[in-house]
C-alpha cells in the first residue's frame, strides 16, 4: 500500500490542486467526481448507461451517496467502486481491513462524532507522513481541517469507502463485536490509549488479560485456517507496533500489526502457552504448544523465543499440523524417476536418502515411500523429532536428544527389535551415518534424510563427515534431491507467448544438448503461462507448491567413482550422462507444463 501511495502521489497533488481550486470557486466537484465514477464503471460494463441515468437522479432527490446508492442498491462490489474511486481522485484505494489498528495518538485531539460526520480518519503514521483514509480526497474544506489537525506533518491522502471508514473508528473507539478480531483489537487500541508509559509498557495490559487471550488463540486458529508454517512475532522500539507475519508457500507477509503497548503481552502470553519461564528474556528458550482446535483436532506449535533490539523478544512458532500420509503418485514426480523410486524401496537392503532444504518435503516424500512399502510382512520402525505424519503399521519412536535418546541411540535400538525397514528423521552426525550404512549392509533397508543442495553434493558430503567410500558406495541404492517451487493459481493463470530472450533462457538454464532432445521449437504457437492475481491467491498469482525431483541412482559406475572419491562434477556428468534430470531442469519442465514459471523455479533451484 505504501509504496502504491508514494507513486500516486505526484499525479493527486496536481489532480488535487487542480480540483480543489475549482471547489473554491464554487464548481460542484462532488456530482463532477460522481458521474466520472459512474462512467468508469459504464467502461468496465459494471453498470448500463441506463442504471447510470437512474443513479444521477437518486443522488439528485435524495440523501443517498453514490457509494450507498451503487453498494445496496445496484450491488456494485465494494472492491470495483474502490478501484473506480481510486483511478478517478488518482490516489491509492484503502479497503477495510480489520487487521489493521488505528494508532490512538492519531485520534487524541479529533473527536470522533466529527469523524464519522466528514467521512474520514487519520489511518498511520510513518515519520512526518500521516496517512489520511477518506471518502472525499479532494474536498477542500476537509482538506483544511486535515491540514489543522496535523500542522507540519506530510499528508498522504487514499480513497475509502464511508462504511470503511465508520468501521476503523469503531475499532478505534472499542465499539465494536466482541470475539471478532476486530473487537479484540478495539479493546486492545481503548486499553492503549491509556498509556502513559514512555515506552509503551506500563500501559496495564498483561498476558492474562482476556483481550491478549483471545488475541494469541486468534493467532493460532488463522495460521491454521491460512496452512502456515511459520508464525513471526516481531516487536519493535520506539512506540512501533508489532509486526505478526505468517509463512505461507515459503514466502513470509504481514498478517497484522498489534499496538506497541501490548508488544510485551503477547510475547508472554505465548510464552506460557509453551510453557517457558516468562522473566528470563535475556536468552533464547525452546518449547511446544499443544493446541486444541474447535473441530476436536489438536495441533501441535514448536516455539523459539529469541532476545532481539530494544530490549525485545521474537517470537517463531512453526505449525506441525497432523498430514495425511501422501502417495506416491501424488508426488507429481516425471515417470521415469517414480519407477526407480518404487523399484529401489522394494529393495530387501540398501540406503535411500532424500536431501534438501529445511521445508522441503523431505519426510512427506520418505512417508510416501514408507506408504508404497507398508505391509503386513515388513517390520518397519522410525525414529523422528517431531513425529508430523503418522500411518498405521509403522512404529513410530519420537527422539530427545536433551536427555540423551539421540537418531544413534534409536538406530541402535532398531536393530535389536527385528526391524526391516528403518527410517532415521535426519543423519546429522557421522555416528549416525556410520550406524545406518551398517544398518543396510547387514540386510535392512534404511531411509533417512540429510540437509544438502543436491543429489550428488551429498556423496561428497557424507565422504568428509569421514563415512567410509567403500561401504557407502555398496549401501547406496539412490538419492533423491528436492525442492517446493511456487504454483501457479488454478483460478487466475493465464497463457501467454513468450518472447525469443525467454526461450532462449529457458534453453540456456536447461543446457543445450538435453534441450535438443526435448524437441522444443521457437514458434508463434509457443506459449509460456502466468498468474495475473485474484482473490484466492491473495494477488499474487500462486497458490501451493509443487515439488521438483532430482535422482541419483547408484549404479556400477557411479559407485565405482564414489569408492574412487571422484570429484563431484565427475559423479555428476556420469549421472547425467545415465539418464539423470537436475533440479532446475525438472523446474524448467514444469514451466513448460504449465504449472509454475521460471523466476520460480530459478529461486529454489540452482543450476
Amino acid at each position: 500500500m505504501t509504496t502504491q501511495m508514494r507513486n500516486a502521489s505526484v499525479n493527486h497533488g496536481v489532480v488535487a490542486e487542480q480540483m480543489v481550486s475549482l471547489v473554491r470557486r464554487g464548481t460542484p466537484v462532488r456530482s463532477t467526481m460522481a458521474r466520472r465514477v459512474l462512467h468508469l464503471l459504464v467502461q468496465r460494463e459494471l453498470v448500463t448507461r441506463l442504471e447510470m441515468e437512474d443513479v444521477l437522479e437518486c443522488l439528485g432527490s435524495s440523501e443517498d451517496d453514490l457509494e450507498a446508492v451503487l453498494v445496496d442498491r445496484y450491488r456494485v462490489s465494494k472492491a470495483e467502486l474502490g478501484a473506480a474511486l481510486g483511478e478517478v481522485y488518482q490516489c491509492p484505494y484503502v479497503p477495510y481491513e480489520e487487521r489493521i489498528v488505528v494508532e490512538p495518538g492519531l485520534l487524541k485531539n479529533l473527536s470522533i462524532d466529527y469523524l464519522r460526520k466528514n467521512a474520514w480518519v487519520p489511518l498511520k503514521r510513518e515519520g512526518l507522513v500521516v496517512t489520511i483514509l477518506i471518502g472525499h480526497p479532494l474536498d477542500a474544506d476537509k482538506r483544511d481541517d486535515v491540514r489543522r489537525a496535523f500542522p507540519g506533518a506530510t499528508i498522504q491522502y487514499a480513497v475509502g469507502l464511508r462504511r470503511d471508514i465508520e468501521q476503523y473508528l469503531l475499532i478505534a473507539t472499542g465499539q465494536a463485536t466482541r470475539g471478532t478480531l476486530t473487537g479484540i483489537l478495539g479493546e486492545l487500541v481503548r486499553e492503549a490509549g491509556n498509556d502513559s508509559g514512555g515506552e509503551g509498557l506500563d500501559c496495564g495490559i498483561t498476558e492474562n488479560d482476556s483481550a491478549i487471550v483471545r488475541l494469541a488463540n486468534h493467532i493460532v486458529a488463522e495460521a491454521h485456517r491460512l496452512q502456515v508454517s511459520d508464525v513471526h512475532i516481531e516487536p519493535y522500539a520506539n512506540r512501533k507496533d508489532t509486526a505478526v507475519r505468517f509463512r505461507v508457500d515459503g514466502t513470509c507477509f504481514t498478517f497484522m500489526r498489534i499496538p506497541a503497548a501490548c508488544r510485551r503481552a503477547i510475547v508472554s502470553r505465548f510464552k506460557i502457552m509453551a510453557h517457558l519461564d516468562i522473566a528470563e528474556r535475556r536468552k533464547p528458550q525452546d518449547g511446544k504448544i499443544r493446541y486444541r482446535l474447535a473441530k476436536d483436532q489438536e495441533l501441535e506449535l514448536r516455539v523459539a523465543t529469541l532476545p532481539t533490539a530494544g530490549a525485545n523478544e521474537d517470537v517463531v512458532m512453526r505449525l506441525l499440523t497432523t498430514k495425511d500420509t501422501m502417495a506416491l503418485e501424488a508426488m507429481e514426480c516425471a515417470p521415469e524417476v517414480l519407477r526407480h523410486i518404487k523399484d529401489l524401496a522394494e529393495r530387501p537392503y540398501g540406503m535411500f536418502l532424500c536431501v534438501g532444504p529445511t521445508g522441503a518435503g523431505k519426510t512427506t516424500t520418505l512417508h510416501a515411500v514408507l506408504k508404497h512399502i507398508n505391509t503386513d510382512e515388513r517390520k518397519i520402525w522410525t525414529a523422528e523429532d517431531p513425529i508430523e505424519i503418522t500411518q498405521d503399521g509403522l512404529r513410530q519412536v519420537q527422539v530427545h536428544p536433551k536427555i540423551g535418546f539421540t537418531f544413534a541411540a534409536a538406530m541402535r535400538s532398531f536393530l535389536r527389535a527385528d526391524p526391516d525397514v528403518i527410517m532415521i528423521g535426519e543423519m546429522r552426525d557421522r555416528e549416525t551415518a556410520d550406524i545406518a550404512i551398517e544398518a543396510s549392509l547387514t540386510g535392512h533397508l534404511v531411509l533417512s534424510t540429510l540437509h544438502t543442495n543436491s543429489a550428488v553434493e551429498t556423496v561428497t558430503r557424507l565422504l568428509e563427515m569421514g563415512c567410509d567410500a567403500f561401504n557407502f558406495a555398496d549401501a547406496m541404492l539412490g538419492v533423491l534431491a528436492q525442492r517446493l517451487c511456487k504454483r501457479l493459481c488454478p483460478s487466475c493463470k493465464e497463457a501467454y507467448q513468450p518472447t525469443k530472450q525467454e526461450y532462449d533462457e529457458l534453453a540456456r538454464a536447461y543446457g543445450a544438448h538435453d534441450w535438443e532432445r526435448l524437441g522444443v521449437n521457437y514458434s508463434s504457437n509457443m506459449i509460456l503461462w502466468r498468474g495475473r492475481g485474484c482473490a484466492a491467491c491473495n494477488q499474487s498469482g500462486f497458490k501451493g507448491r509443487v515439488a521438483l525431483h532430482e535422482l541419483l541412482v547408484g549404479s556400477d559406475e557411479i559407485k565405482r567413482l564414489i569408492q574412487a572419491k571422484a570429484r563431484t562434477m565427475e559423479i555428476a556428468s556420469q549421472a547425467m550422462r545415465e539418464g539423470m534430470v537436475t533440479l532446475r531442469q525438472h523446474g524448467i519442465q514444469k514451466v513448460l507444463q504449465g504449472v509454475t514459471t521460471y523466476r520460480q523455479v530459478r529461486s529454489v533451484a540452482m543450476k
